[in-house]
């Protein structure tokens, strides 16, 4: 989730330039990183609270066959194999190096392997910062990696499930929909199925930003309302989200906006083709990505096995942005869910 810049009152000058700096290439998102993943990991922040004692973690850069180097990291139980393979697809402007941390901890102490990476232009992977040029590419990118995860013999034959959150909702059905029978299932929390009216411009504005979408791809020229504002419910949780400081927080890039509206439109289309098991979960107050076509989402997929969970008042980011006790709630949902579709599988 991305946020207004926000002064921090426990950091010296130094290190304030470094966060202040231009994010637009990774040495500089890096840099910021690296100087303050200590202090984002400190935080009060209910998802930094798991102990990892318990858990192996890797870090790692890998080049993909476009050549660009992608950031990826894995969360293992240490004292017994995983239940299953869960793969998360982070959000706009995200990355696996802030939130998801703390949701990888509590998943792989629920005892699953959970392995997530960071997409071309985001977070500690190469490109330019915020920048989509072809969401298909994007998902080919997270397909690539996924694929060698599932294919280590260590995992092989474990079921395994993807995770989406908000645009990430979209790459995992964007992903399953390549790859039909290569899933035991999806978790989509508060999915991109589309864009909320209220977080889009107007029409006409639209009509005009697709024509400069062609000449200027990259410009950031999109209106956007403060994300963090619109997402997180909790006033204290809302401020932490300042701290993901590698995260997108500019104006979309033309072509970003473009590929994300292009997206959605072709998932409402095909939303019948979604054959996988589904957990879908959704904050009934949500005004970024709208919560009715989740609803038209489970309707519609043609699986049988597949499950709601709406959460009255709850926004976007139930995952970050509840009071705690509803994030409590939305993770007993989800580790339920798993633990019932691993048994199911690993007894066949």
């Amino acid at each position: 989730m991305a946020s207004r810049p926000v002064r921090f009152p426990e950091i010296d000058d130094e290190l304030r330039k470094i966060i202040d700096a231009n994010m637009d290439e990774v040495p500089a998102r890096k840099r910021a990183r690296e100087a303050f993943k200590d202090i984002q990991l400190g935080i009060d922040h209910i998802l930094f609270k798991t102990p990892c004692d318990g858990l192996k973690m890797e870090e790692s850069y890998e080049v993909n066959s476009r050549g660009l180097e992608i950031f990826t990291k894995s969360w293992l139980p240490k004292s017994s194999s995983p239940k299953a393979v869960v793969c998360f697809c982070h959000g706009y402007g995200d990355t696996c190096t802030f939130f998801v941390e703390g949701i990888a901890r509590k998943l792989a102490s629920s005892g699953y392997g959970f392995f997530a990476m960071d997409y071309p232009g985001y977070g500690l992977s190469e490109g330019l910062h915020g920048y989509i040029p072809s969401f298909d590419r994007l998902v080919d990118d997270v397909i690539e990696h996924y694929s060698k995860v599932k294919e280590k013999p260590e995992f092989r034959t474990l079921p395994s499930f993807l995770f989406g959150e908000s645009l990430g909702g979209a790459v995992a059905l964007k992903v399953h929909l390549k790859q039909p029978n290569a899933w035991n299932g999806a978790i989509l929390v508060a999915p991109m199925c589309k864009i909320a009216d209220d977080m889009t411009p107007p029409w006409l504005v639209t009509q005009i930003l697709i024509g400069v979408a062609n000449l200027l791809p990259k410009h950031k020229l999109v209106p956007q309302k403060d994300l963090a504002e619109a997402a997180f419910r909790d006033p204290k949780n809302r401020k932490l989200a300042a701290y993901n400081v590698i995260a997108y927080k500019d104006k979309p890039r033309l072509k970003t906006a473009l590929e994300m509206l292009r997206t959605t439109q072709e998932i409402e289309r095909r939303l019948e083709e979604v054959s996988l098991p589904l957990l879908i979960l959704h904050g009934e107050a949500d005004i970024v990505t709208d919560p009715s076509v989740s609803k038209t989402l489970h309707e519609k997929a043609c699986c049988s096995d597949k499950k709601l969970k709406l959460y009255k008042d709850a926004y976007h980011a139930l995952l970050e942005g509840e009071p705690d006790e509803m994030i409590i709630q939305v993770f007993n949902d989800i580790i339920s869910w798993l633990d019932e579709r691993s048994r199911e599988t690993n007894s066949c």
